[in-house]
């Protein structure tokens, strides 16, 4: 039976109805990872939970130290990795609310530690990434969705990008001329070192503003907060959904 790890994003700090067992403070090659791994049941199966930004939310996307919580993850047990994502919108099925499960992503990051094959290694270690997320995995988060009857697009493309600020209407329009969907600050290095660790991998993204010029108004962070409170309702039970199989 896969052990599933759960790593919450924004609005995710604490994973609800969790019956906690155990927090494991992990010791890590890398450092600390971002909170301790809870492990407890969680729809009536074994689920380790990780709060990506720490709880209370604290540490920006550009300073959590993914290396550590992966890793984390991986030493606690953990087989397959649902990762929930808040993220912008800028294709326009993309609206405030819909869920996306990306099947692909461009990596706009820079000067984050990417890789775990970087010191004292006995040879140069590459990894096929062709395809970014795990397949089985994803269409485990679509037939979810479906069954949830929420509105969803069962693939994407996800830009990640630095942070902490939010991006510039430019730089949207370019990553839309890229062919990206969604625009979010967390999804890389996290989907590459999970492979690395041979940790099967997903992205449960909910969209939680349209990205910069895509719509009239200014982003404002408390309507972003706001969608981020209706629409967690429904990424626990979709991922209620995955464990129960």
């Amino acid at each position: 039976m896969t052990v599933y790890a759960i790593i919450g994003g924004s609005g995710l700090t604490r994973l609800e109805g969790l019956d906690i067992r155990q927090s494991l403070a992990v010791d890590t090659p890398y450092g600390a990872p971002s909170a301790e791994v809870q492990i407890g049941e969680y729809a009536g199966k074994e689920v380790l939970f990780l709060a990506r930004h720490g709880h209370p939310h604290r540490i920006p996307p550009h300073r959590v130290n993914y290396r550590a919580n992966l890793w984390a993850l991986k030493q606690a047990g953990a087989e397959a990795i649902l990762a929930v994502n808040a993220v912008g919108g800028i294709h326009p099925a993309m609206v405030t609310g819909h869920f996306c499960v990306p099947h692909q992503l461009i990596d706009y990051t820079s000067g984050r530690e990417h890789t775990c094959f970087a010191d004292n290694l006995e040879q140069v270690t590459h990894i096929d990434f062709s395809n970014p997320y795990s397949e089985p995995l994803r269409q485990q988060l679509i037939a979810a969705l479906a069954a949830e009857g929420v509105g969803y697009s069962g693939q994407g493309v996800y830009a990640c990008t630095q942070g902490p600020r939010l991006e510039t209407a430019a730089e949207i329009a370019r990553l839309e001329r890229d062919g990206c969907d969604i625009v979010g600050m967390t999804g890389m290095p996290e989907a590459a070192l999970a492979r690395e660790l041979e940790l099967d991998y997903a992205c449960l993204a909910l969209v939680v503003n349209p990205a910069a010029g895509k719509s009239a108004a200014v982003i404002s962070m408390a309507e972003i907060e706001q969608a981020l409170r209706d629409g967690m309702g429904k990424v626990t039970s979709t991922l209620a959904r995955v464990l129960k199989g």
